[in-house]
């Protein structure tokens, strides 16, 4: 199936935007249908792109993908999916990819992650031994320091600063992540999907390294 990146893209302008039932939106009912009929698409979309990923990633089950609005009916047009193996635990990280706005297009990360809901403390512990392992550009960090959580250099000096400051408890978690920046403008979807593939393999050395038994799934 050929996946519509477009229709993603286009659905970047309903970030933050407040969602009201077309019923209940008066003169605005139309516009809150065009608001769900985009969100909907849009996700559909990218549901199909994890599909395709999945099929790519045998001893991995492709988890739900996020909704194309919160809780608090905010459009949230940043799609995420988590892919776990059976074996993978709520102590556990595994691989998710991640729409996210680069240079104002559309783009893909790929990181070694978890998931937030229903995560128990070893989970974090697991997390954080990603610093562990050796790292180069383009790979990096997301950081979680003091509730907020910044970008930062896949560098070797920046992965010691971050160990001692994940010992001091300044850090809560540290994710590696991988970007793929304007993925419309891969020819193919088969060459965005292989790019994304690629990514997991980058990132495997990492996954590894929160696992107890350390094999490779891939």
């Amino acid at each position: 199936m050929e996946i519509n990146i477009q229709s993603m893209e286009d659905y970047l302008s309903y970030q933050g935007k407040k969602y009201i039932a077309p019923e209940k939106a008066g003169e605005r009912k139309i516009e809150m249908e065009t608001f769900k009929k985009e969100g909907q698409l849009a996700r559909k979309e990218f549901q199909e792109l994890s599909k395709a990923v999945h099929a790519r990633l045998s001893d991995f089950n492709m988890q739900k993908v996020s909704g194309w609005m919160n809780q608090a009916q905010i459009g949230r047009p940043h799609f995420w999916c988590y892919f776990k193996t059976e074996t993978e635990t709520r102590a556990d990280s595994c691989f998710a990819i991640r729409l996210l706005t680069i240079e104002e297009r559309l783009g893909i990360s790929v990181e070694v992650s978890f998931i937030e809901r229903g995560v128990i403390p070893e989970t974090i512990v697991r997390q954080n031994q990603v610093l562990e392992v050796p790292i180069s550009e383009p790979l990096y960090y997301l950081v979680q320091e003091n509730g907020e959580s910044q970008r930062e250099a896949g560098t070797e000096d920046i992965r010691e600063k971050l160990k001692s400051k994940v010992l001091d408890g300044s850090v809560r978690k540290v994710l590696v992540k991988y970007d793929i920046p304007k993925i419309s403008e891969f020819e193919t979807n088969e060459e965005l999907i292989e790019e994304i593939i690629n990514g997991f393999k980058m990132l495997d050395p990492y996954r590894l390294a929160t696992r107890k038994e350390g094999k490779s799934d891939l």
